[in-house]
């Protein structure tokens, strides 16, 4: 199967959507048997206690649910604040949350306490950015305040009613939510499910079906550990603390160890994304001279460039393991199977 391709379906009765290309399963999204709150719900939370020497705070966020705000200077105990969910928690430890409210949609991003509207720098032409700018001011009220709107990059060659429908809804809603004015700690806005993620993130690709029998077998594999990258072998193990990722290589001849670093730098990425894993990750790689690993770093790097999670490197141990950091935006997908 040649080309981009969406799939929406259900896992046991949940929204899932899977992106294929070329045939071969690419990203991944399942909702959560559970009712934690998914990435992109607005609550009206109450600061509880700020955590010493963090610079955070937790939470009220209100159902008995937790959450920890980074940058809370200035905040004090009691404090009503707009804040929206930014990731998954781990059980036990409160939900990540930020004050940096946006509103997204699949052709616009609308910002509160971020003024101007900006086309997103992917769109080149001139002619196509003065369009769809000239859409954009007939669909936001011309007195925005404080808020501004980004365009995305799904605008360049959208219809302009489809632009402007999108714009006025996501505008609408983030007007409602933006002028509450309660007290207590109150959910006020669902995170988006599988399918609006979907349709919001993967908005180049334009082929899509309903028969999630097309992603099972593939699916099934991501139960396992193993993954087999030609004559390279990986095993990407979740623990408490971190994941951990051994490369390992069939071939035993002097450059059989930097061949399987470089092919396990350039299926890291979607290995990571398809299984939901962020946090701490240290990569135990196959035998390679040190003149080898810079080269490498470009590597990995250039294969995290399309990823849409945000990933640090960190760099090398004395034990010649290598660390990165990613942001916990999913949930682990042996969760959620």
């Amino acid at each position: 199967m040649k080309g981009d391709q969406i799939v929406l379906g259900h896992y046991r009765d949940r929204p899932a959507a899977a992106l294929l290309r070329d045939g071969q399963l690419d990203d991944l999204l399942i909702d959560a048997a559970d009712d934690a709150p998914r990435p992109g719900a607005v609550y009206r939370a109450v600061c509880d206690r700020p955590v010493k020497g963090q610079g955070g705070i937790f939470v009220k966020l209100g159902n008995g649910l937790t959450g920890f705000l980074r940058g809370a200077r200035g905040r004090s105990p009691g404090q009503a604040v707009l804040v929206q969910v930014s990731g998954h928690s781990e059980d036990g430890k409160a939900v990540p949350v930020t004050d940096r409210v946006l509103f997204r949609s699949r052709y616009c991003i609308v910002t509160p306490d971020a003024p101007g509207v900006n086309i997103a720098r992917s769109i080149r032409e001139d002619e196509e950015r003065d369009r769809i700018e000239e859409i954009a001011r007939e669909a936001v009220p011309p007195e925005r305040g404080e808020t501004g709107v980004i365009l995305r990059s799904a605008c360049e060659s959208a219809p302009p009613e489809e632009i402007e429908d999108d714009l006025r809804r996501t505008w609408d809603l983030a007007m409602a939510v933006m002028s509450d004015t309660g007290a207590g700690a109150e959910h006020l806005l669902d995170g988006p499910d599988a399918h609006q993620v979907a349709w919001s993130e993967w908005s180049d690709v334009t082929s899509v079906v309903n028969d999630w029998d097309i992603v099972s077998d593939q699916l099934d594999v991501l139960r396992s550990s193993r993954v087999v990258v030609g004559p390279t072998t990986l095993f990407v193990e979740r623990t408490r603390a971190l994941v951990a990722v051994d490369v390992n290589m069939s071939d035993t001849s002097p450059a059989a160890g930097t061949k399987a670093n470089f092919a396990a730098a350039r299926a890291l990425p979607r290995q990571l994304r398809l299984r939901g894993l962020g946090g701490q990750i240290v990569l135990d790689l196959a035998p390679m001279p040190k003149k080898d690993r810079k080269p490498w770093e470009a590597a990995l790097r250039g294969a995290l460039k399309g990823d849409p999670v945000e990933t640090s490197l960190i760099g090398w141990t004395p034990l010649g393991h290598y660390e990165l950091t990613r942001k916990r935006v999913r949930r682990p997908l042996e969760e959620l199977l």
